[in-house]
């Protein structure tokens, strides 16, 4: 089944030195741009993160120094990157909690603002989960009928991130053929920012989903409690998290 687009839906993925969201770096960028008339544009390339890729991630991705040592930068790609995603809805798997904050760090760190607020996410892996409880190389031969043949690239990862929802699409009648459905279907719980760190209550109110102050409101924890404000934007949560808490906070004060 074909996807029905409004605006440009993006599939991508990242291979990186690790699974830190704020310290670890992208090795690898691949992204296929779908447009409401049926184009496609991708986008592929290895980074020089400018650092060692440790053996355990190279144990996953199989990408090595001597591999992207002559490679761009993700400072030399972040502007026709930046571009690329502008204006677009963001697809992927697992991205929802790894791969979209990571690349908000990324930009950041060249000076670019990647703006959450007015796109649509889908996270297949969160589609499937609630549908079958997978794997993405299991997603991959449960939908599509295929194995997987070089997964943790990045290039493979992504083409048969596209296929699976095509084909989830295709297997679920009651699964709604629409970026924004689709988005809302594939989140996971109430999340204000990616992580999950902040959600809302069965009252539609944000409170915190962690740490001594989880379930408690929001609101009432940065009046009683300042430091815990401070303590957060000081501390090693991503930049995604400290942008809605720093939002919810201008909000309160405001009133």
């Amino acid at each position: 089944m074909e996807l029905k687009l409004e605006r440009p839906l993006i599939f991508f993925d990242l291979e990186t030195t690790g699974t830190n969201i704020l310290k670890d770096r992208i090795v690898e960028i691949s992204a296929i741009k779908l447009w409401p008339d049926g184009r496609e544009e991708v986008k592929s390339r290895r980074v020089n993160p400018e650092c060692h890729i440790p053996e355990e991630a190279t144990a996953v991705h199989h990408i090595t120094d001597d591999d992207v040592r002559e490679c761009p930068t993700f400072g030399q790609l972040a502007k026709s990157m930046h571009a690329f995603f502008e204006g677009s809805d963001i697809a992927g798997f697992n991205s929802n909690k790894f791969d979209v904050p990571l690349l908000i760090e990324e930009f950041a760190r060249q000076g670019l603002s990647f703006n959450v607020s007015d796109r649509r996410f889908i996270d297949v892996q969160n589609i499937f989960h609630k549908m079958e409880q997978r794997t993405l190389v299991a997603a991959y031969r449960f939908y599509c009928g295929k194995n997987l043949e070089d997964a943790h690239s990045a290039t493979a990862d992504t083409r048969a991130t596209l296929e699976v929802l095509k084909s989830q699409l295709d297997r679920y009648p009651d699964l709604e053929n629409d970026v924004e459905k689709l988005a809302e279907f594939s989140r996971q719980g109430r999340n204000l920012d990616l992580a999950g760190r902040i959600v809302l209550n069965d009252k539609d109110e944000p409170v915190f989903n962690f740490g001594k102050h989880k379930g408690k409101r929001v609101c009432d924890v940065l009046r009683t409690e300042p430091s815990f404000f401070a303590w957060i934007m000081q501390g090693e949560f991503s930049r995604n998290t400290k942008d809605v808490l720093m939002q919810l906070k201008a909000k309160y004060s405001a009133k």
